[in-house]
């Protein structure tokens, strides 16, 4: 009996040209949370199911994957935070703060599967952790690791929105509205979609007075520039304390975040973002393409007061993001706004014409030494099929190597994507000159 080969919804395999896009994606993402001085970590997939779950609750516990294995309750990590808590409080002892961690890992999810959502899929994020405080500054960094990555990866128009939760909940405390905040701002949110009368319909039916709601339309209709966003909201006159040291933090992350480097023209003042409210309790961001906002936020996180305090009485606040790699190169790819260039690690193909395979062998082995991806052609096959390897998996460079070539001690190395063939001595150094 032959089993039909299937991969589990919700699963995503790719053919080697769109992986080794992938994997150059994911590379460019590691390399500049280096270059921001971020530490890899790399926690287990599965955990005891009593420390991962400690915090869990509604629809993320009912999405986890658990098992039991013998005596032991385990359970699949469903994101990189809860893992990284428990480590920073195991750990405590042992780490330099404020703690800067990167980490790129698979998270499992059992959501219901459908085009673009994953129940495994790649998570890359930092977070930077403080030991009893973390400067404020830290927050005005994380949009700069943002800025150069987003460029990183090859795009130029996208807009870093930024908001603070204080300000927010400042203004549901001022009208005593604290308890209905997540249904305002569900409102809030259908505002382009329904319209301001329709919204303000929603509101009423909230039983919200007329002097709360007036509050809440003249504060989701600051426009402007960030700095007239700001001057607008200190002219709200809102006395809550809540919402004045929210208003203060704005100021120090726009004018940070300027001092970092990222211009005007790629991060302005969002004040519906509201994601995290039960979790972010200062700066939140959002990330978008500005000529792809159907494919929603590509990176997004924000600041919170204590991470570990489910495993720990030692305040630890933190600020953090996260990139879902894998959803988003899903709806890049799909968009066509990628694109894999190669089906090769290889940068030459050797493709010897003769039984001693020695000098062939030799050949790759210098080649190599010299930080040049090589593969030899090791089956018998004739010369024909050999370059329509090299062509169908588009490497850039093929060295055909015979009795001639050895004899004479030169080869031709052939450029594949002009059929330009150079004549060069058969020398790894050498060859390595010619390749452009």
């Amino acid at each position: 009996m032959i089993t039909e080969p299937r991969t589990l919804a919700g699963f995503m395999e790719l053919l080697p040209k769109e992986q080794i896009l992938f994997e150059q994606i994911k590379e460019k993402i590691e390399k500049t949370y280096q270059r921001f001085g971020f530490l890899p970590l790399d926690t287990p997939i599965l955990e005891l199911s009593e420390v991962l779950l400690a915090k869990a609750g509604g629809e993320t516990e009912k999405q986890i994957y658990r098992f039991q294995k013998g005596d032991t309750d385990i359970a699949m990590r469903f994101d990189l935070t809860v893992p990284l808590a428990k480590y920073v409080a195991k750990n405590y002892g042992n780490l330099s703060f404020p703690f800067r961690r990167y980490q790129i890992g698979k998270v499992y999810r059992g959501e219901r599967a459908q085009k673009g959502r994953f129940r495994e899929f790649y998570q890359c994020d930092i977070d930077i952790i403080g030991d009893g405080e973390l400067s404020i500054l830290n927050d005005a960094e994380i949009p700069s690791v943002i800025y150069h990555l987003i460029k990183e990866i090859g795009f130029e128009d996208f807009t870093i929105c930024i908001n603070n939760r204080k300000i927010l909940n400042g203004l549901f405390e001022s009208i005593s509205q604290k308890e209905n905040a997540t249904e305002i701002l569900r409102i809030i949110d259908k505002l382009e979609k329904i319209g301001k009368e329709a919204v303000i319909e929603e509101l009423e039916k909230l039983d919200l007075s007329k002097q709360a709601i007036l509050q809440i339309m003249n504060f989701i209709a600051i426009s402007g520039t960030t700095d007239e966003k700001l001057q607008k909201l200190e002219e709200l006159k809102i006395t809550n304390e809540v919402f004045q040291n929210g208003l203060i933090e704005l100021k120090q992350v726009v004018s940070a975040i300027r001092i970092f480097g990222v211009p005007d023209t790629h991060f302005k003042l969002d004040l519906t973002i509201a994601r995290g409210l039960d979790y972010y309790t200062g700066t939140v961001y959002e990330t978008f393409l500005n000529e792809h906002k159907e494919i929603g936020s590509i990176c997004s996180g924000g600041r919170y007061e204590n991470l570990a305090e489910y495993y720990t009485d030692k305040k630890l606040p933190g600020v953090g993001i996260s990139i879902g790699l894998t959803r988003l190169f899903y709806q890049l790819n799909e968009l066509e706004l990628i694109k894999a260039k190669k089906s090769s690690m290889a940068d030459v193909l050797i493709v010897p014409m003769l039984e001693d395979m020695q000098k062939p062998i030799e050949l790759a082995s210098s080649l190599r030494e010299k930080k040049i991806n090589t593969e030899v052609y090791l089956n018998d096959k004739k010369l024909k099929a050999k370059m329509k390897y090299a062509d169908k998996l588009e490497i850039p460079y093929v060295i055909v190597i015979g009795e001639d070539e050895v004899a004479s001690e030169k080869i031709k190395l052939k450029n594949m994507k002009t059929g330009e063939e150079t004549v060069c001595i058969l020398d790894a150094e050498e060859i390595k000159k010619m390749m452009v």
